[in-house]
């Protein structure tokens, strides 16, 4: 006996679409990122006088980038310099995809970051003495306190005033900055040093499980995945999340609370932002100076995009910006490529991103959404009369 006849969507044709659906416009915004990468790389040979015309040199220097994140043969090292480049952009990443579910844009994983890597390395100087499975938790949890602590702010002043999130944490960027410096260079600086420095946060320090620098962040890092994907998909909350992003006024009808979701939400992602600080401090530096800066913050927006704010995507978008950043040294040697390159690629995925729908319209790419839906993001906004739609 036949049985019902096959729709157009079922098996595996409908499962290929579906799938090509979700990756199309990453991996198209990747490819056009590396073709303009390789337009500059010509375009700079030829301004410089004198210098001979090589063709294949865009090759050579993405040849010499995958070397350096990988290796060929794989080489231990490379791949340990890969993770340890991709932690903190997965942590940070997992901030702002997590945000961009509920449909907040959050812009201040830079400064709670830095609040993070300030509460961790506060934290462990006050208990460094202790033994490492006491001083450990304790600094990172300082980590992750001095984070969500960052991210409360903007959340609660959204939730209660409407004040927009991309507004409030840019601000909150600098004044990170600032608190930071002012911390190091005043109660936590070192009598007597040169600039102003922290001391070694002894055992608070992460150890070192493999390889040169592979640390116990690297297994936190990639665990947080798990535990976010989890949250998200498989738990009350995380449906509450996503139906606050995808409709407030539904959610509100529904019965849920969308002011206490974002204040919640945007702590969550300030806690994750906090523990890539903290993680990143603990595992290699070890202290802080006053002039402590780092671009992961910024970067994570990009991974958080890339990935289409889902945390297995996530992972990916950030193993490849980790790669991209372990790799540059070794192309700057190689090619002569400047590893500022690599910034350019990032910019450059991020455009194409953006500009999804036009992608969408050149290519006749049907069924492929947007990274995100920038909707529900700008909805809240001074002066409405109602407050972010809640």
């Amino acid at each position: 006996m036949s049985g019902a006849p096959a729709r157009a969507g079922d098996g595996r044709p409908g499962f290929v679409r579906r799938s090509w659906s979700v990756v199309a416009l990453p991996l198209i915004s990747i490819v056009l990122a590396l073709v303009v990468g390789a337009v500059i790389i010509l375009a700079s040979e030829l301004l410089i006088p004198g210098q001979a015309f090589d063709p294949l040199l865009p090759f050579r220097a993405y040849a010499a980038l995958a070397q350096g994140a990988i290796g060929f043969p794989p080489d231990l090292n490379a791949i340990v310099s890969t993770l340890v480049a991709t932690a903190p952009l997965l942590l940070a990443g997992l901030s702002v995809g997590l945000g961009f579910k509920a449909g907040l844009f959050n812009i201040g994983a830079q400064g709670q970051f830095l609040m993070g890597a300030l509460g961790a390395v506060a934290t462990g100087i006050a208990v460094s003495s202790q033994p490492s499975f006491i001083a450990i938790p304790l600094a990172l949890a300082g980590g992750m306190l001095a984070g969500a602590a960052w991210g409360f702010i903007p959340g609660i002043l959204k939730a209660l005033s409407g004040a927009h999130e991309v507004v409030t944490t840019i601000m909150l960027n600098y004044v990170a900055i600032s608190l930071l410096a002012g911390i190091v260079s005043g109660p936590l600086n070192v009598p007597g040093a040169p600039s102003p420095i922290t001391p070694d946060v002894g055992n608070a320090a992460l150890p070192i499980i493999f390889g040169r620098d592979a640390h116990l962040g690297l297994f936190i890092a990639f665990a947080a995945v798990g535990v976010v994907a989890w949250l998200l998909y498989r738990t009350t909350f995380g449906f509450e999340v996503r139906t606050v992003g995808a409709n407030s006024d539904a959610a509100r009808y529904a019965g849920m609370h969308p002011r206490l979701l974002i204040v919640v939400i945007m702590s969550l992602a300030g806690l994750l932002s906090g523990l890539a600080g903290a993680g990143d401090t603990l595992g290699l530096q070890h202290h802080l100076t006053s002039s402590y800066g780092t671009t992961v913050g910024f970067d994570s927006i990009a991974v958080a995009l890339l990935g289409r704010s889902n945390p297995v995507g996530i992972l990916f978008a950030s193993l490849l910006f980790g790669g991209m950043r372990a790799g540059a040294p070794l192309m700057q040697i190689s090619a002569g490529i400047p590893a500022q390159l690599v910034d350019v690629l990032q910019a450059t995925v991020l455009l194409f991103l953006v500009a999804a729908p036009v992608l969408r319209r050149v290519l006749h790419l049907r069924g492929t959404p947007a990274a995100i839906d920038p909707t529900p993001t700008f909805t809240g906004t001074y002066g409405g009369n109602d407050v972010a739609g809640l």
